[in-house]
């Protein structure tokens, strides 16, 4: 049976992928492929953050009654993460290497941070928590566009 650790955690690890590629891009400043990986990367990051946010932890909350505990740090994390994410984007629309990769830093820090918190405490939670209801969660999760 695929849990919510085993469907999410991967994800995560895609998104890194796509993250390290766009940097090698900016790094060689091969704008065109920077941007196309960038984009790449931030639909894959705002993927991940829709499947979370409209479904995985409204059902936790829901299910543990926990609306003022992990899911609100998640939910802050990936506002921050947002940000930075604009913040790329202007820098690649500016082609401006030094500000892509100051920020890009940051943004590693704060998804590594984020990703081992999930990984090592939300999902474990949600697998104990949702799993009378994993298959329903995962179709959901699945149909986020």
């Amino acid at each position: 049976m695929t849990t919510i650790s085993d469907f999410l955690a991967p994800d995560h690890k895609r998104c890194d992928n796509l993250f390290a590629e766009a940097e090698e891009a900016v790094a060689k400043d091969d704008w065109d492929n920077a941007s196309t990986c960038f984009r790449h990367f931030q639909d894959a990051m705002l993927h991940h953050f829709a499947m979370e946010e409209e479904v995985m932890f409204p059902a936790f909350e829901e299910r543990t009654g926990m609306r003022q505990g992990p899911t609100v740090i998640m939910r802050s994390e990936h506002s921050q993460m947002n940000a930075l994410l604009d913040q790329l984007s202007g820098a690649i629309t500016l082609k401006d290497t030094d500000a892509y990769l100051g920020d890009a830093e940051t943004l590693l820090i704060v998804m590594q941070q984020h990703n081992l918190k999930e990984e090592q405490m939300l999902y474990q939670m949600a697998d104990q928590a949702l799993m009378s209801d994993l298959d329903g969660l995962l179709e959901r999760m699945r149909a986020i566009r």
